[in-house]
């Protein structure tokens, strides 16, 4: 009988730690059955107190619920149409000089009687280039790596956004072309290639990175201190993946600056391609130089985008903080009533903890393992959302600290998520 009634004990020491953490039950607890003592009876394992129906804290913590992605209201400027979409690039692991090799069979040089530059395949038919390379001509010449020559017909021109659009006869099924991306989404400090014959010079690469993305007149520009010279002008500007996301145009001469070089951002070629024509007022050479003489922004649109991307942000850190701060309380029922032993460290929420190996120093009281998956499912669940939204903020050009300061205004950034 004795057994039986400590059996019945347990049983019921359990279904309530269940119960009182899952909150699955609207109906009101029955009272505990009374468990009867005997001697050198070890103490029963600690249980979580009934919920107290006047506690501000909810009985069960809220799902995560979706959150709106962080993306800028503010469309693009200098076109009716969206960017491309481009998926997400991870860090390629190609050596460089094999990337290097791979692409230079698709740049060519381009010669007419009163200029040379450079162009590259996007097609086994089809070449960009600039509108100031090819000027007034109808055909130029083809210069390959191989030092083949050919003829291509200009079959499209925009002054506006100095673009020009090629195409050659006979096409070669297995020439290489470079996939294009977009300008627009790059970051500063992106790793970037320029290829081109700067003063003729054919299969000249430089390196650099992505100083600034900027928008002049209604065309955006990729900034950056890859080294341009007269020639590379209609070359492509490639990521480390080898993908296009803008065409060299523009060089300030070293006697005014250093470092200072720009690119038409691929987004208007591929609409040019595609049949949508967004020139501007004037020629971006134009606008730049009134730019940087004063007399207009050159970042306004593209700030007001980031600015726009960090608001956004900021609006849902706040609500996965609710989330956070209802686990808070959680937590700590749950360290009083199913956890024995210590939590070693500080954490700005106690329930870091979890993703810390050397705090937990202590177990699970038995019958409290349901519980103790359900603090660790809701726990991911937040840490999950903030790595998420990170990630679009990161993707929507917000600055690195403006997402570490709102982070840390939340409680939420720590370092054991990796982010």
């Amino acid at each position: 009988m004795t057994n039986a009634l400590k059996a019945l004990g347990v049983l019921a020491l359990t279904v309530a730690a269940v119960l009182w953490f899952y909150g699955r039950s609207s109906a009101p607890a029955a009272p505990r059955p009374a468990v009867v003592s005997a001697p050198a009876r070890p103490a029963p394992a600690p249980t979580p107190p009934p919920a107290d129906p006047d506690a501000d804290a909810p009985r069960t913590m809220p799902a995560v619920v979706p959150l709106p992605a962080i993306t800028s209201d503010a469309p693009a400027t200098g076109t009716n149409a969206p960017a491309p979409a481009v998926a997400p690039a991870a860090a390629s692991a190609e050596p460089l000089e094999t990337l290097v090799s791979r692409l230079l069979p698709a740049v060519v040089r381009i010669e007419t009687a009163g200029a040379i530059g450079t162009g590259f395949f996007v097609k086994p038919d089809t070449i960009l280039t600039n509108a100031h390379v090819v000027q007034a001509n109808g055909t130029v010449t083809l210069r390959r790596a191989d030092g083949t020559t050919s003829i291509a017909r200009v079959v499209t021109t925009s002054p506006g956004l100095d673009l020009a659009i090629l195409t050659v006869t006979g096409a070669d099924a297995t020439q290489p072309t470079i996939p294009l991306g977009s300008g627009r989404s790059a970051r500063q400090g992106q790793e970037v290639l320029a290829l081109g014959s700067p003063l003729g010079l054919q299969n000249t690469v430089t390196r650099g990175i992505v100083s600034a993305v900027r928008d002049v007149g209604g065309v955006t520009l990729v900034q950056t201190d890859a080294a341009i010279n007269p020639g590379n002008s209609g070359g492509p500007l490639v990521d480390r993946a080898g993908v296009a996301i803008g065409i060299t145009s523009l060089g300030v001469r070293s006697a005014v600056a250093q470092g200072l070089s720009f690119a038409i951002a691929i987004d208007h070629a591929a609409d040019l391609l595609a049949g949508r024509r967004s020139d501007a007022s004037a020629t971006p050479l134009a606008n730049l130089t009134q730019a940087m003489q004063g007399g207009g922004s050159a970042t306004t649109d593209v700030d007001a985008r980031r600015v726009r991307a960090g608001e956004l942000f900021e609006q849902a850190m706040a609500a996965v903080a609710q989330h956070a701060d209802a686990l808070d309380d959680y937590w700590k029922r749950f360290l009083a009533s199913c956890y024995q032993g210590r939590v070693a460290g500080t954490f700005d929420r106690g329930w870091f903890a979890l993703y810390d190996a050397r705090a937990m120093q202590g177990a699970v009281a038995p019958g409290c393992g349901p519980a103790f998956d359900e603090v660790r499912q809701r726990a991911d669940a937040v840490r999950d959302e903030v790595r998420s939204l990170d990630e679009r903020a990161r993707q929507a050009d917000v600055y690195p600290g403006t997402r570490r300061d709102t982070r840390r205004r939340y409680r939420l950034d720590f370092a054991g998520w990796a982010l």
